[in-house]
């Protein structure tokens, strides 16, 4: 078992106690589960990120709205500025504060209604609201007004995706579906690991998804710790190489960094792909960059001879903002500032929507 953190190891067995008596409390009815009118589809997973949960959210969003179906993505937001319940409008200053960064570029990459909110019982209400009404509604009161009946007659296929809502039991959810690493099977539970749940919570999973190289030799393991009645889904994960200022890629060789959850899956899908970093910085998941981060790159990437740089799309979004395009400025004048987003893709397509409709009808 894998601790990160091996001073914490003595406060797990207290983590793990808490957990058990919010479980015990959800049994007893004391911790209250709402319900939305549309079918919500979770997508979450038992570590504390870098499980790739975002690209599957878009997936999922590209998929299903392909095929008929009226998507929104309801967020948390994490570390975002902003407060209460609000829709992602990605061209909006400061994007990535306001609303966290995995919204904007889920909103960006998807352009389905993405809200954000603390309660995201509450952030769903006004997804809905906004749906009955033919625009974004101005308050819950207002939503409330002829809700059923807008519902009721609409024939569409709705569906919420709840982005990392594994450990949100307060709002009911018709799938839950989780993902899972085989460095997840290793770890810890928090805060001595990076764990959010014991291994055995699987079994609340109606999905259970792996990575494709992974599914042969973790498969087995997985399955003994699901519902019987429960599938497992691959999914196919592919990088995207772009510029942020459209002037060509990083070069030869690069400064690699990122502010995501696990960075040494980034740098070696980087490596796999062929890039060459000659330095890698890596910064604490969600960080919002200063100008003392960026000088400490460029001199680092003048001293290594880096004749670029290369960031996550997670990243890419907070740089991008009007203010910080000084920031941008001062990396552009090493080279080109190449964006590398993550694409996730099912295996088995066809067999992903069938079950999905099979269980929000």
């Amino acid at each position: 078992m894998r601790a990160r953190r091996l001073w914490a190891w003595p406060l797990a067995p207290v983590y793990a106690a808490a957990l058990a008596v919010r479980d015990w409390l959800r049994r007893v009815g004391v911790l209250q589960v709402r319900r939305l009118q549309w079918p919500v589809v979770s997508v979450g997973s038992i570590s504390a990120g870098g499980a790739g949960k975002t690209p599957v959210v878009i997936a999922l969003a590209q998929l299903m709205q392909g095929h008929g179906w009226s998507v929104d993505v309801l967020s948390r937001g994490y570390g975002r500025s902003g407060s209460g319940v609000e829709r992602v409008d990605p061209e909006v200053a400061d994007a990535a504060a306001r609303f966290g960064d995995e919204p904007v570029v889920i909103a960006l990459r998807t352009g389905v209604p993405v809200w954000v909110g603390a309660k995201r019982f509450a952030a769903g209400m006004a997804a809905e609201g906004s749906a009955a009404s033919g625009g974004e509604a101005d308050s819950f009161a207002s939503l409330r007004n002829d809700k059923q009946n807008a519902l009721r007659n609409d024939k569409q296929r709705r569906v919420h995706l709840l982005d990392d809502g594994f450990q949100h039991r307060g709002l009911a959810r018709t799938v839950d579906i989780v993902l899972l690493t085989e460095a997840d099977l290793e770890e810890a539970l928090l805060p001595a690991g990076n764990r959010r749940e014991p291994l055995e919570a699987l079994r609340r999973a109606d999905v259970v998804v792996l990575r494709e190289q992974e599914r042969e030799h973790v498969e087995a393991r997985v399955r003994g710790l699901m519902r019987a009645d429960a599938v497992v889904w691959s999914v196919r994960r592919e990088l995207r190489f772009t510029d942020l200022a459209g002037a060509g890629n990083a070069g030869a060789r690069s400064l690699a960094f990122c502010a995501i959850a696990r960075p040494e899956d980034f740098w070696a899908m980087l490596a796999e792909a062929g890039c060459e970093m000659v330095e890698r910085v890596a910064f604490d998941d969600h960080h919002a960059y200063s100008m003392a981060d960026v000088i400490r790159m460029v001199a680092m990437a003048k001293e290594c001879g880096a004749t670029g740089f290369v960031t996550t799309e997670k990243d890419a979004v907070k740089l991008a903002e009007a203010k910080h395009g000084a920031m941008l400025e001062r990396l552009r004048s090493v080279g080109p500032v190449c964006v590398v987003g993550l694409e996730a893709s099912f295996v088995g397509e066809a067999d992903v929507l069938r079950e999905l409709e099979e269980r929000c009808r």
